[in-house]
């Protein structure tokens, strides 16, 4: 179990690159992103797994299609629809129930004891990312559309990932094949809502490493984190995400260093702490 908990740390270590990644495809629309990156994800995920001679992997029933599909689009087409239709600053925060709902649903679906310290670690968690990311929020009642779509990209993402574990017998090779049809879903979507925007050599290469990283291997490794590790202990430290993100923002001097920002980082170090000594 350490050895996959420690797979889904290595994602959520590459979802911190992924704002100052799409800082560098700036000007690419979102769906159009999103395509780019799944496809570079989806094909050299298949590549690899052919390479390795389990393209046999892909072949899963309609409901595992379902459910990874459903998964990686559903969740980024909600997202998207959220930040469209809402302020980013409340919108971002409600995405990011997510890891609140993991640790949460781990009890009803998975049987899984969480127990005081789990509960007050992913708290202050929370709590540390409602600091860093609800600085100037404000819930207008005429964004109420993309306030639910973030809600449901949080629900969305959430089922996803806890019910990863019922299908711990889907070989992670498969992430290949969703991500691919996640492709073609973007791709689509961005025809129909957007107009198609020729990648300069530097939104060309931040849309390579994201398709790489926060949009290719990092799903990979959450399967793995999903399947075999601690979805509890792994739901906290997702709080994590994004204090290190703005962390590299501040490294590339897209955002200055607060005392928020600190205060932050202590909140979720100590809710980090206490899940990790759960037991």
């Amino acid at each position: 179990m350490k050895s996959a908990t420690l797979a889904g740390c290595g994602a959520l270590a590459l979802w911190a690159f992924l704002a100052v990644l799409a800082r560098g495809a700036l000007g690419i629309p979102p769906l159009q992103l999103t395509a780019m990156g799944f496809a570079v994800a989806g094909v050299l995920g298949v590549a690899v797994v052919a390479a390795r001679g389990r393209l046999s992997a892909l072949r899963q029933p309609a409901l595992v299609w379902a459910h990874g599909v459903g998964g990686l689009f559903g969740y980024h087409a909600l997202y998207f629809a959220a930040l469209a239709w809402a302020p980013p600053v409340e919108a971002g925060l409600l995405n990011y129930l997510w890891p609140l709902l993991i640790v949460l649903l781990s009890a009803p679906i998975l049987g899984m004891r969480l127990g005081p310290a789990r509960l007050v670690g992913v708290g202050l968690g929370f709590a540390g990312c409602a600091l860093l990311l609800a600085s100037g929020a404000r819930f207008a009642p005429e964004a109420w559309a993309g306030f639910a779509c973030a809600v449901a990209a949080a629900v969305t993402w959430a089922f996803y990932s806890v019910l990863s574990r019922r299908l711990a017998s889907v070989p992670s090779e498969a992430v290949a094949g969703f991500c691919l049809a996640s492709a073609v879903l973007a791709g689509l979507s961005h025809g129909l809502f957007e107009a198609w925007v020729w990648p300069n050599a530097r939104q060309a290469g931040a849309a390579l490493l994201l398709g790489l990283g926060p949009v290719g291997a990092a799903f990979f490794l959450w399967d793995e984190g999903m399947k075999r590790g601690d979805p509890r202990l792994l739901g906290t430290l997702a709080y994590a995400v994004p204090v290190a993100s703005t962390l590299l923002l501040v490294a590339s001097g897209e955002a200055a260093l607060e005392a928020r920002l600190v205060a932050a980082m202590a909140l979720v170090a100590g809710g980090g702490w206490l899940a990790a000594r759960a037991r």
